[in-house]
């Protein structure tokens, strides 16, 4: 079907978004020309703001709307345990659990040497720091459960294990092949709960 270039334009843009295939982008975008202009206006002040005014923690590499985050920053959680995931999507999903009071650190990824994805294009090295400083007495890894998740996982328990630091990997019940952000509370909290030396 044509369409005029705006809104192939725009189709295009949403299409390129992660979950977005071509029939949602088409219906996405034909919600935004449709609804009153002031919709999309918020949603676009919405994107800008958040692009400009978020930060990474400099902590733990979340997504923060202050530097260190609100997280790193509790005096009630564990400072001690520190819950190592892939992706900032990955806290939300530990989060939502209710089961975990420590601290995180994200990698930014997972190592996959077929896509050049390696130890130095990690967020490892600040983890190792972190260790290194003494107040950690656990890392629990919390990778996904796929090749690359597992790879990553076993890296961090050898570059770990001789910092004198136990490592533990989340306990199954979590899918084999599927991210965090798609496991339902009770499981991940199960996860944790259940986790085991690596």
């Amino acid at each position: 079907m044509r369409y005029s270039r705006s809104v192939g334009r725009l189709i295009g843009e949403l299409a390129r978004l992660p979950g977005i295939g071509p029939k949602t982008a088409q219906r996405l975008a034909f919600h935004l020309v449709t609804a009153p202009r002031e919709a999309a206006e918020s949603l676009s002040r919405a994107i800008l703001d958040a692009r400009d005014k978020l930060v990474f923690c400099k902590v733990c590499a979340n997504i923060a709307d202050e530097d260190p985050c609100g997280i790193c920053r509790d005096p009630n959680r564990d400072h001690g345990l520190v819950c190592v995931v892939e992706q900032p999507r990955d806290v939300l999903a530990v989060e939502k659990a209710h089961g975990y009071r420590g601290l995180y650190h994200v990698l930014n990824g997972s190592l996959s040497p077929l896509q050049g994805v390696g130890p130095e294009e990690l967020n490892i090295a600040a983890l190792v720091e972190r260790v290194r400083e003494g107040a950690v007495r656990e890392v629990i890894v919390a990778t996904n459960a796929t090749v690359e998740g597992e790879a990553t996982a076993l890296y961090l328990a050898r570059l770990l294990r001789p910092l004198n630091v136990r490592v533990t990997r989340l306990a199954f019940g979590l899918p084999v092949g599927s991210d965090l952000e798609y496991a339902d509370g009770r499981t991940l909290a199960r996860a944790i709960e259940g986790r085991r030396e690596v």
